[in-house]
Protein backbone atom coordinates (compact mmCIF):
# COMPACT_ATOMS: atom_id res chain seq x y z
CA UNK A 1 0.00 0.00 0.00
CA UNK A 2 1.36 3.40 -0.98
CA UNK A 3 -1.65 5.70 -0.51
CA UNK A 4 -3.33 6.58 2.78
CA UNK A 5 -4.71 9.64 4.51
CA UNK A 6 -6.46 10.55 7.75
CA UNK A 7 -9.73 12.45 7.58
CA UNK A 8 -12.93 13.53 9.31
CA UNK A 9 -16.32 12.20 8.28
CA UNK A 10 -18.55 15.18 7.47
CA UNK A 11 -21.71 13.25 6.60
CA UNK A 12 -23.48 11.84 3.56
CA UNK A 13 -25.03 13.41 0.48
CA UNK A 14 -25.67 12.45 -3.13
CA UNK A 15 -24.25 13.40 -6.51
CA UNK A 16 -25.52 12.86 -10.03
CA UNK A 17 -23.53 10.81 -12.52
CA UNK A 18 -23.31 11.96 -16.18
CA UNK A 19 -25.94 9.36 -17.10
CA UNK A 20 -28.37 10.81 -14.52
CA UNK A 21 -27.97 8.12 -11.86
CA UNK A 22 -27.96 9.25 -8.22
CA UNK A 23 -24.84 8.13 -6.30
CA UNK A 24 -24.91 8.17 -2.47
CA UNK A 25 -21.56 9.45 -1.19
CA UNK A 26 -19.80 9.98 2.13
CA UNK A 27 -17.97 13.33 2.36
CA UNK A 28 -14.60 13.08 4.11
CA UNK A 29 -12.38 16.06 4.96
CA UNK A 30 -9.09 14.38 4.03
CA UNK A 31 -5.88 16.01 5.20
CA UNK A 32 -3.65 17.87 4.99
CA UNK A 33 -1.66 15.30 7.00
CA UNK A 34 1.93 16.30 7.83
CA UNK A 35 4.47 13.48 8.05
CA UNK A 36 5.76 13.42 11.66
CA UNK A 37 8.05 10.39 11.30
CA UNK A 38 9.28 8.10 8.52
CA UNK A 39 9.93 4.51 9.65
CA UNK A 40 12.36 2.52 7.50
CA UNK A 41 13.20 -1.17 7.20
CA UNK A 42 16.84 -0.62 8.24
CA UNK A 43 16.13 1.37 11.39
CA UNK A 44 12.69 0.15 12.53
CA UNK A 45 12.26 -3.26 10.88
CA UNK A 46 9.27 -2.16 8.81
CA UNK A 47 8.18 0.74 6.60
CA UNK A 48 5.50 3.17 7.74
CA UNK A 49 4.58 6.84 8.04
CA UNK A 50 3.42 8.54 11.21
CA UNK A 51 0.82 11.09 10.11
CA UNK A 52 -0.81 13.97 11.97
CA UNK A 53 -4.22 15.51 11.35
CA UNK A 54 -6.28 18.47 12.60
CA UNK A 55 -4.02 21.22 13.93
CA UNK A 56 -4.40 22.16 17.59
CA UNK A 57 -2.69 24.27 20.29
CA UNK A 58 0.35 23.32 22.37
CA UNK A 59 -1.76 23.56 25.54
CA UNK A 60 -3.92 20.64 24.36
CA UNK A 61 -0.98 18.17 24.40
CA UNK A 62 1.33 16.81 27.07
CA UNK A 63 5.13 17.01 26.86
CA UNK A 64 5.80 13.57 25.28
CA UNK A 65 3.18 14.23 22.59
CA UNK A 66 4.46 17.74 21.95
CA UNK A 67 8.06 16.53 21.71
CA UNK A 68 7.33 14.43 18.61
CA UNK A 69 5.94 17.42 16.73
CA UNK A 70 8.78 19.76 17.81
CA UNK A 71 11.38 17.21 16.69
CA UNK A 72 9.69 16.98 13.29
CA UNK A 73 9.19 20.74 13.00
CA UNK A 74 5.45 20.24 12.57
CA UNK A 75 2.60 22.20 14.18
CA UNK A 76 0.83 20.25 16.99
CA UNK A 77 -1.92 17.94 15.70
CA UNK A 78 -4.97 16.48 17.46
CA UNK A 79 -4.64 13.09 15.76
CA UNK A 80 -1.44 11.07 15.38
CA UNK A 81 -1.64 7.75 13.54
CA UNK A 82 0.84 5.33 12.01
CA UNK A 83 0.05 3.88 8.59
CA UNK A 84 2.01 1.05 6.91
CA UNK A 85 3.49 1.89 3.50
CA UNK A 86 5.31 -0.48 1.13
CA UNK A 87 7.72 2.25 -0.01
CA UNK A 88 8.54 5.37 2.02
CA UNK A 89 11.46 6.61 -0.08
CA UNK A 90 9.30 9.31 -1.69
CA UNK A 91 8.29 10.84 1.66
CA UNK A 92 10.12 13.08 4.11
CA UNK A 93 9.43 14.51 7.57
CA UNK A 94 7.35 17.69 7.37
CA UNK A 95 5.85 16.85 4.00
CA UNK A 96 2.04 17.22 3.91
CA UNK A 97 -0.17 14.56 2.32
CA UNK A 98 -3.28 16.01 0.71
CA UNK A 99 -6.42 14.51 -0.81
CA UNK A 100 -4.95 14.84 -4.32
CA UNK A 101 -2.91 11.66 -3.73
CA UNK A 102 -6.19 9.98 -4.75
CA UNK A 103 -8.11 10.40 -8.01
CA UNK A 104 -11.71 9.82 -9.07
CA UNK A 105 -12.24 6.14 -9.81
CA UNK A 106 -9.67 4.89 -7.28
CA UNK A 107 -10.68 1.96 -5.07
CA UNK A 108 -10.14 2.53 -1.34
CA UNK A 109 -10.81 0.96 2.07
CA UNK A 110 -12.50 3.18 4.67
CA UNK A 111 -11.85 2.49 8.38
CA UNK A 112 -13.62 4.07 11.34
CA UNK A 113 -15.07 3.45 14.81
CA UNK A 114 -18.76 2.54 14.65
CA UNK A 115 -21.44 4.34 16.67
CA UNK A 116 -21.63 3.10 20.25
CA UNK A 117 -25.04 1.84 21.43
CA UNK A 118 -24.13 1.00 25.03
CA UNK A 119 -25.63 -2.05 26.74
CA UNK A 120 -28.28 -3.50 24.42
CA UNK A 121 -30.55 -6.52 24.35
CA UNK A 122 -30.44 -9.48 21.98
CA UNK A 123 -33.07 -8.06 19.60
CA UNK A 124 -31.08 -4.93 18.79
CA UNK A 125 -27.65 -6.53 19.12
CA UNK A 126 -28.20 -9.86 17.33
CA UNK A 127 -31.55 -9.41 15.50
CA UNK A 128 -33.25 -12.09 17.64
CA UNK A 129 -37.02 -12.60 17.38
CA UNK A 130 -39.10 -11.46 20.35
CA UNK A 131 -41.01 -14.03 22.38
CA UNK A 132 -44.74 -14.63 21.88
CA UNK A 133 -47.05 -11.85 23.08
CA UNK A 134 -49.38 -14.31 24.85
CA UNK A 135 -50.27 -15.08 28.46
CA UNK A 136 -47.75 -17.24 30.25
CA UNK A 137 -44.75 -15.90 28.30
CA UNK A 138 -44.20 -12.73 30.38
CA UNK A 139 -43.36 -10.73 32.25
CA UNK A 140 -40.93 -9.73 29.47
CA UNK A 141 -41.09 -10.50 25.76
CA UNK A 142 -37.72 -9.20 24.53
CA UNK A 143 -35.41 -11.37 26.61
CA UNK A 144 -33.04 -13.98 25.18
CA UNK A 145 -35.38 -16.95 25.75
CA UNK A 146 -34.31 -20.55 26.36
CA UNK A 147 -30.58 -21.16 26.60
CA UNK A 148 -31.05 -24.86 25.75
CA UNK A 149 -29.33 -26.02 28.97
CA UNK A 150 -30.86 -28.56 31.39
CA UNK A 151 -29.32 -31.03 33.87
CA UNK A 152 -26.70 -31.72 31.23
CA UNK A 153 -24.53 -29.59 30.88
CA UNK A 154 -26.19 -27.40 33.59
CA UNK A 155 -24.50 -24.31 32.24
CA UNK A 156 -24.63 -21.89 29.31
CA UNK A 157 -22.11 -22.58 26.56
CA UNK A 158 -19.50 -19.92 25.80
CA UNK A 159 -20.11 -17.81 22.71
CA UNK A 160 -23.89 -17.68 23.15
CA UNK A 161 -25.41 -14.53 21.64
CA UNK A 162 -26.57 -12.57 24.67
CA UNK A 163 -27.14 -8.95 25.76
CA UNK A 164 -24.06 -6.75 26.09
CA UNK A 165 -22.07 -3.80 24.76
CA UNK A 166 -22.84 -3.08 21.12
CA UNK A 167 -20.91 -0.84 18.73
CA UNK A 168 -17.83 1.35 19.25
CA UNK A 169 -15.43 -0.98 17.43
CA UNK A 170 -13.01 -0.60 14.54
CA UNK A 171 -14.64 -1.58 11.24
CA UNK A 172 -13.25 -1.41 7.69
CA UNK A 173 -15.43 -1.26 4.56
CA UNK A 174 -13.43 -2.52 1.58
CA UNK A 175 -13.37 -1.65 -2.11
CA UNK A 176 -15.20 1.67 -2.04
CA UNK A 177 -14.93 3.95 -5.06
CA UNK A 178 -13.88 7.60 -5.00
CA UNK A 179 -16.43 9.59 -6.99
CA UNK A 180 -14.82 13.03 -6.74
CA UNK A 181 -11.71 14.71 -5.31
CA UNK A 182 -12.25 18.35 -4.25
CA UNK A 183 -8.73 19.76 -3.79
CA UNK A 184 -9.92 23.27 -2.83
CA UNK A 185 -11.98 21.96 0.10
CA UNK A 186 -9.64 19.03 0.96
CA UNK A 187 -12.60 16.70 0.47
CA UNK A 188 -13.10 13.20 -0.86
CA UNK A 189 -16.53 12.04 -2.04
CA UNK A 190 -16.64 8.27 -1.59
CA UNK A 191 -19.44 6.07 -2.91
CA UNK A 192 -21.30 4.29 -0.11
CA UNK A 193 -21.07 4.51 3.68
CA UNK A 194 -18.06 4.64 5.99
CA UNK A 195 -18.34 3.53 9.65
CA UNK A 196 -18.67 6.11 12.40
CA UNK A 197 -20.76 9.10 13.41
CA UNK A 198 -20.43 12.57 11.85
CA UNK A 199 -17.15 14.35 12.80
CA UNK A 200 -15.46 11.05 13.69
CA UNK A 201 -11.90 10.31 12.55
CA UNK A 202 -11.58 7.90 9.63
CA UNK A 203 -8.67 6.46 7.66
CA UNK A 204 -8.82 6.14 3.88
CA UNK A 205 -6.34 3.66 2.38
CA UNK A 206 -5.57 2.25 -1.03
CA UNK A 207 -7.73 -0.89 -1.40
CA UNK A 208 -6.01 -4.17 -0.56
CA UNK A 209 -8.21 -5.87 -3.16
CA UNK A 210 -7.15 -3.36 -5.78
Amino acid sequence: MNKAIIGKKLGMTQVFAPDGKVIPVTVVEAGPCPVVQVKTLERDGYTALKLGFDETTEKALNKPQLGQFKKAGVAPQKVLKEVRFDDVSAYSVGQALKCDIFAAGDKVDGSGVTKGHGFTGVIKRWNNHRLKETHGVGPVHREVGSMGANSTPSRVFKGKKMPGQYGHENVTIQNLEIVKVDVERNALLIKGAIPGPVKSIVTIKESVKG
